[in-house]
């Protein structure tokens, strides 16, 4: 199946809102409170996960308790958005794994970046010693963010 092509149905979409609240429930907990038996339920995960609407599992950590308590938007400006800049600036935030999030955007800036770092002598360094070495970076813009008042990387399920 495609990933484009997959049609979610009320049980799809309740197995998905499920593993999105707890990612480690046993396929036997979640085929319960979806009210399925086990093996139509995990074929059903299976087909979730091969179609690509189930993007993998991870352990999400609280950023703060690991010292990296502040996050900066950064919005980017590009000399030009040819093809070629934009793939090499992507190349770029690869390799640096304060980006934790990155948009390609319309409107006033041409990236908008989320950096986790942590302190501000931790972010210059990012700025100075990364971000302003990628060829074709015409400016940058920071922001900092104060307080988090919601994050949640649970979808929407209707």
């Amino acid at each position: 199946m495609e990933k484009s092509k997959k049609r979610l149905d009320d049980i799809d979409r309740k197995i998905l809102a499920n593993l999105q609240r707890d990612g480690r429930l046993t396929v036997q907990d979640l085929a319960a409170r979806v009210g399925l038996t086990l093996s139509p339920c995990l074929r059903r995960v299976r087909m979730l996960e091969e179609a690509g609407v189930i993007r993998g599992y991870c352990a999400v950590v609280d950023q703060a308790s690991i010292g990296l308590p502040i996050s900066v938007f950064v919005q980017v400006k590009l000399e030009r958005q040819r093809e070629e800049e934009l793939q090499r600036f992507d190349r770029a935030l690869e390799r640096f794994p304060e980006v934790v999030e990155a948009y390609l955007m319309t409107g006033v800036c041409d990236y908008l970046l989320r950096v986790v770092v942590a302190d501000l002598p931790a972010y210059e360094a990012f700025l100075r010693d990364k971000l302003t070495r990628v060829e074709g970076v015409r400016s940058i813009e920071s922001s900092f963010a104060l307080k988090q008042a919601k994050s949640t990387l649970a979808l929407p399920m209707g």
